[in-house]
């Protein structure tokens, strides 16, 4: 039996990334023109990309995994979520996608079974129409 773990994708991070990088490259322009002892202007570039790092660990530390007739949601980097789905109680597979997302390859999907807990949804995850076709076939093994 083989086991599919998905990842959300950290390319929606990538103009975080930029944006600190520029910002340090500007900040450091300006220090070593000006002669300026303004060295606390650092912190900007810092924090925005400490953010991008955070929201980046934070993403990696969500998967789903597709395992047999299972699906398993974790989700958590200090406290731990863990869901578990059967494919056979699945009724619904959502694929939502922004043209921002659309031009960078990722999307959401939301899966939905019976019940009162019934929707999971994991954002930002690279080509969510090809993990949706998986799940309906395998959906579609099942009837």
């Amino acid at each position: 039996m083989s086991v599919i773990t998905i990842y959300p994708s950290f390319k929606p991070l990538i103009p975080l990334y930029l944006l600190g990088g520029i910002m340090f490259v500007a900040v450091m322009f300006y220090l070593v023109t000006i002669n300026s002892s303004q060295i606390w202007l650092l912190g900007f570039p810092v924090a925005v990309d400490l953010y991008a790092l955070v929201r980046h660990m934070l993403l990696r530390s969500t998967s789903l995994a597709i395992e047999g007739e299972l699906i398993k949601y974790q989700s958590g980097w200090i406290s731990k979520l863990q869901r578990t789905m059967v494919i056979e109680k699945l009724q619904d597979v959502r694929v939502d996608q922004t043209v921002w997302q659309r031009i960078l390859g990722v999307g959401g999907i939301t899966l939905e079974t019976a019940g009162e807990s019934s929707r999971l949804t994991m954002e930002a995850i690279d080509n969510p129409t090809a993990v949706a076709g998986l799940l309906h076939q395998k959906m579609q093994k099942r009837s």
